[in-house]
């Protein structure tokens, strides 16, 4: 299996618990004299199931983003924690430069004027600078996870 799948194969474990999660809080409380539209006892089963495919399947993950080369530098993993720093900084960014651009309606002269203490062009090219970053090494990353195999 391509590290790719792998991840597709994530998702979809995350997507079925939280669905038998519901499930199982749906059904833990009932009117008296009602019976359960499904059994906690076998949601549970099911949940402790799919939580142990789960775990193995990100052990393998995590095994195979330790493992495999990024390039001459990096590991996958190590081009992850990138990314997401990149993510982080970029956010922090776009989110200063909005707030520092929210416009405030004054009805007079004696209310509070706020004003800007950044340059919000410069705040949000950095942004822009910072995603476009983010997307290329997103974009590589997700490339190389469709020629990876999962170590197992």
């Amino acid at each position: 299996m391509k590290l790719a799948e792998a991840l597709i194969l994530r998702a979809d474990l995350q997507k079925r618990l939280e669905q038998v999660r519901a499930r199982l809080y749906n059904n833990v409380l009932i009117q008296e004299g009602e019976e359960p539209s499904e059994r906690p006892e076998s949601l549970l089963k099911e949940f402790m199931g799919i939580e142990k495919d789960l775990t193995k399947l990100i052990q393998a993950i995590n095994r195979t983003n330790h493992q495999s080369a990024f390039n001459e530098k990096l590991t996958i993993a190590e081009a992850l924690v990138e990314r997401d720093a990149l993510l982080s900084q970029r956010n922090l960014y776009f989110q200063a430069a909005e707030r520092a651009s929210e416009k405030q309606d004054r009805y007079s002269r004696t209310e509070i004027k706020n004003v800007s203490t950044i340059d919000v062009k410069e705040f949000q090219k950095a942004a822009d600078d910072l995603a476009k970053e983010y997307r290329k090494l997103d974009t590589k990353i997700q490339g190389l996870n469709w020629n990876i195999d999962l170590i197992e």
